[in-house]
């Protein structure tokens, strides 16, 4: 027989296009439309439905940026339609390529109540229910709260535009009405419709040479010859009859199996600010649970619990029909987050507290607990979070992320994560290599091809329904998959919930392989540095709560004063959304980080006014200065904790400045002696008790450098390594002084200018302190450009750690493989720390994320310079054309001679400054660690409002370690919990003895205990 692939393939695409799903709608009518454009941001509905409208028709213009109009339209059903299917069919001016990243629009009836939402992909409304056909002169009436959120990602992506805040965006209207109407629906044409995609895409997935191929061919012409192109509504029965049998033919018995999950993956904010989120999430979900109503094999899934809590407090209306259908065991809340976080960035108790929140709302909300955590979109996984997921009481992670890694493929797609303490998390990267899944065959194809663990096992997921800007499942997708449930040639796919799909996959592979350490995204790097007033937002945000929790409890438990239980809440809430995996990254549009720099600025405020209030309580009437060191270490004399009178002056010695030869000026308090040239820059930083230099020989610490920074594409997302091929150094100084002070502090001042920009930089050494603390100013103005500052250390070391939540990892200072090599932009939190065996650097900051580490060997002496660089400021131009513009402030500093608990130390002490306050009494700590190795990561009181006392501790030093915890309140003992505070299953109490708690703690192990009083 004659190869005739190509001449049927071509008939069906055309046919299908020209004829079939035309036809699928073969009557119409149009409808009136008016509209009324609301005066800046939304109104609430009743306002929009009441407003005053005027005349609109199809074909004009509507819709500024971000504007919202509501549109009625209104119309009746013709009687010659009595017993036919209508549905409103309404074009707003969509691209069907892009649903959730246009225009879309939620549909009300006259009483206000949500029926669903239109959108690209879905712009259709029933007249009546699901299965009813209509009388004939039925009078209908809609109103559309329509959104005209411009296209900031289309056919020409990554361009600066000025259309990403409402303040630069403009007024001229975005869209034009392309058709407003009621029509007959043919849902046999539609079905019909789906019955030629399922069987066109699978046969395009299957070899040539497979006999399974050629049949479906066959029946696809056979079908085509049965369809009159100038009746198909009449004919599509027919037509179907030819298909009936190939789909029928059911999987192989080994076929993969797909559970699909019903998904809608909504950006909390992206290309869009967060109000709108809040109506993304109310049209997704309106349009979910009519879909539940409608297809009773459907089952969706949503995470962020934020989410959830917006529609409840914006749209109760929806929200009703969100907790009808999660009742009912369809709708399921997923992931037990507040918000689908980065997980790179976020402190140890902030992450903690996302899936604190987030479960607890699931909880007493719905009475449900997650045991997964489902981060589709997460850029990277931090080797902290298996032990943080165990410790919520969950066992099982979802992301499909990795699948992006521009190097290296990953070997599995099912396996146990270990994180930096062994504990161990049931992992899975869905195949089908997108959380927005629809149905298509090559999608189905491709997940069962690419699933890594065939042999062994044979389940993965598919994320199913129109995301990122939302959207969800459609009911084309439902119809593909029930045909895909036992399709010879297909993987199988069956709704399932998250649970059901991990319980047969964990059960199917009870010894699966393991992957030790962080999940790398090999993409997304510059998410590190991008925006870096809400990257500082976020890290001051933490260390101010660690404060407001610790001083707020002291001051309850020793002087009685309310605790601030609902403010704390509040705040938690607000900067756990704000870790949001496109806000914290800094990757969304100027209006998001806009707002978000107000909103830190606020957060600031209220948590500056509990604590103030606090430690005022705590310090009493008198008039003696106290230092509170809210620090996780003893500092200044002052216990980690508590409050006592400031260090004598002149008790931790003195520093001196004197000129050095060749110029520039010698800082020396005894522990270092700091050289600053006439440049500027630090040549030495000598380690006097070790008798060791830090800074390699020939070389300048301290040396900003930068670099061009235009990535091939993702501009706020990436930086691609020939980054790194253009440098300059900044040596040019315009002026260097030095300033003594006093005895016990001594500071060089430094300005440089370069391009349109200014540094100002302060070197300080203070006496008794074993660190150079350097605070930069930058003036801001290039543009795709890259800030860095290099500090080439003379220690030779395959490895160096970086803190991570709850202890660190090591990485590679080397490249010896193509996974080490694109590793060539981390994360770190407060520290990084360099070492050979007996000697190390650490090098601490107070906001930055972002660093790069390179090794060199030196020809003039064969030793190895280590160079480490923090990473300041990027300027990228989409989808924030004015990136990081403006002055910035960043302190860090250089610890020679540091362990990795000095690394420690100085990082909680460059984030949290201690605080003077007027009273009159010391204040005792109500706990303190024995050893510096175990930290304390919170106090507070316990959330459920009964008074106890909560502490946190976790082993930060990568050793084991036996301490004890002195407890400085009447207790008899406590109880180890789970990050919500309940106590675990059989675990022991544990006994105060001698006013203290004895621990044994593995390596970066956490513990939670619970004290009663």
């Amino acid at each position: 027989m004659h190869d005739d692939r190509a001449l049927v393939e071509a008939r069906l695409t055309r046919v299908l296009d020209e004829r079939i799903r035309p036809a699928v709608y073969p009557d119409s009518v149009p409808l009136t439309v008016e509209a009324w454009v609301a005066p800046g941001e939304p109104v609430p509905v009743a306002e929009g439905l009441a407003a005053t409208h005027g005349p609109v028709a199809v074909g004009d213009a509507w819709g500024a940026p971000w504007a919202t109009t509501w549109f009625k339209v209104t119309g009746e059903v013709p009687p010659a339609w009595s017993g036919k299917t209508v549905e409103a069919v309404l074009d707003l001016g969509f691209d069907e390529r892009m649903p959730g990243f246009q225009c879309e629009a939620l549909v009300y009836t006259p009483a206000g109540e949500p029926v669903k939402a239109i959108n690209p992909r879905n712009q259709w409304v029933r007249v009546g229910g699901p299965a009813d056909t209509v009388s004939g002169g039925e009078r209908v009436e809609w109103h559309l709260e329509a959104a005209s959120n411009p296209v900031l990602l289309g056919d020409d992506p990554f361009r600066p535009t000025n259309l990403g805040d409402k303040e630069t965006a403009g007024d001229e209207p975005q869209y034009r009405l392309v058709r407003m109407d009621l029509a007959v629906f043919d849902r046999e044409v539609w079905e019909l419709v789906v019955d030629l995609e399922v069987v066109g895409e699978l046969m395009h997935e299957l070899p040539v040479e497979g006999g399974r191929r050629w049949e479906l061919l066959r029946a696809v012409g056979r079908c085509l010859d049965a369809v009159d192109l100038q009746d198909v509504n009449g004919t599509a029965a027919k037509a179907r009859t030819e298909l009936a049998g190939v789909l029928a033919a059911p999987a192989d018995a080994s076929a993969h199996r797909i559970s699909a999950v019903g998904h809608a993956h909504i950006d909390s904010a992206w290309l869009w600010p967060l109000r709108e989120t809040v109506r993304k999430v109310a049209r997704t979900t309106s349009n979910m649970t009519s879909l539940l109503e409608s297809e009773p094999e459907f089952v969706f899934g949503m995470s962020q619990a934020q989410q959830f809590a917006w529609i409840k407090e914006h749209r109760p209306e929806v929200y009703a029909k969100v907790k009808k259908a999660v009742a009912e065991g369809r709708f399921v809340p997923a992931g037990g987050m507040w918000v689908e976080a980065d997980t790179n960035m976020p402190g140890s108790e902030a992450m903690a507290r996302q899936f604190v929140l987030g479960k607890r709302f699931f909880i007493e909300e719905f009475g449900i607990e997650n045991d997964e955590a489902w981060l589709p979109d997460t850029f990277g996984f931090a080797a902290g979070l298996p032990q943080i997921i165990k410790a919520a009481g969950s066992k099982w992670l979802l992301t499909q992320k990795i699948s992006w890694s521009q190097v290296n493929r990953f070997p599995h797609h099912t396996f146990d994560w270990e994180g930096i303490d062994g504990t161990r998390i049931f992992t899975h990267f869905p195949p089908v290599d997108t959380y927005n899944c629809s149905m298509l065959g090559r999608e189905i194809a491709h997940a069962a091809r690419n699933f890594k663990d065939k042999g062994v096992a044979k389940h993965s997921l598919a994320p199913t329904g129109w995301g990122d800007g939302g959207g969800g499942t459609t009911r084309e997708m439902i119809a593909k998959a029930r045909r895909l449930k036992d399709l010879e040639g297909s993987a199988r796919v069956v709704w399932e919930t998250p649970a059901q799909f991990f319980e047969k996959a964990q059960a199917e592979y009870p010894e699966p392989p393991v992957w030790v350490g962080e999940l790398y995204l090999e993409l997304h790097r510059a998410t590190l540095t991008s925006q870096a007033k809400t990257k500082q937002g976020n890290r001051r945000s933490e260390h101010l709560l660690r404060e407001a929790e610790l001083w707020a409890a002291t001051a309850a438990v020793r002087t009685g004063a309310p605790y601030p239980y609902e403010e704390l809440d509040r705040i938690w809430k607000t900067v756990l959304l704000h870790q949001f995996h496109d806000i914290l990254p800094g990757s969304s549009i100027a209006w998001v980080h806009r707002e978000a720099e107000k909103t830190y600025a606020a957060v600031a405020e209220d948590l500056n006014g509990i604590i103030d209030t606090a430690q005022r309580a705590l310090a009493g009437a008198g008039d003696r200065e106290l230092v509170f060191n809210p620090a996780a270490h003893p500092r200044s004399g002052v216990a980690a904790g508590g409050a006592d009178l400031p260090v004598t002056p002149g008790s931790v010695g003195a520093v001196t400045l004197t000129g050095r030869p060749g110029g520039g000026h010698v800082l020396d308090n005894g522990l270092l002696r700091i050289e600053i040239d006439g440049r500027g820059l630090v040549v030495s930083a000598y380690d006097i008790e070790a008798a060791r230099e830090t800074v390699a020989p020939g070389a300048a610490a301290n040396l900003l450098q930068i670099h061009p920074d235009f990535p091939n594409m993702w501009d706020a997302w990436d930086v691609d390594e020939f980054y790194r091929n253009v440098v300059t150094d900044l040596t040019d100084a315009d002026a260097v002084t030095a300033v003594q002070h006093d005895a016990a502090r001594v500071s060089v001042q430094v300005v440089r200018s370069f391009g349109a920009s200014r540094v100002t930089q302060v070197l300080t050494l203070l006496a008794g302190a074993k660190r150079l603390d350097i605070d930069t100013e930058v003036d801001w103005h290039e543009t795709e450009k890259f800030l860095k500052a290099a500090f080439p250390v003379d220690v030779h070391t395959e490895r160096y750690a970086a803190e991570t939540q709850f202890g660190h990892l090591y990485r590679a200072t080397h490249t010896n493989t193509s996974w080490e090599a694109a590793k060539f932009e981390a994360c770190n939190h407060r520290f990084l720390h360099l070492a050979e065996p007996g000697w190390g650097v650490a090098l601490v900051n107070d906001s930055t994320y972002g660093h790069d580490v390179t090794r060199d060997v030196r020809a003039s002496d064969r030793g190895t310079t280590t160079t480490v660089r923090l990473s300041l400021l990027r300027a990228p131009r989409f989808p924030d054309p004015e990136t990081d513009q403006g002055v910035h402030r960043f302190r860090y500093a250089l610890v020679p001679g540091a362990s990795v608990v000095d690394a420690v130390r100085e990082g909680f002490r460059i984030n949290l400054p201690e605080r003077r306050v007027t009273g009159g009494a010391p204040v005792e700590p109500l706990f303190t660690v024995a050893s510096d190795a175990v930290v304390i990561s919170a106090v507070k009181l316990a959330d459920d409002g009964s008074g106890d006392v909560v502490v946190r501790v976790y082993e930060a030093a990568g050793d084991r370690s036996r301490t004890s915890i002195a407890v400085g309140l009447p207790v008899t003992s406590a109880v180890a919990t789970d990050l919500l505070e309940r106590p675990l299953a059989d675990a022991p109490r544990y006994a105060v003895e001698g006013g203290a708690v004895s621990l044994s703690l593995r390596p970066f192990e956490l513990l939670t205990l619970r004290f009663t009083r």
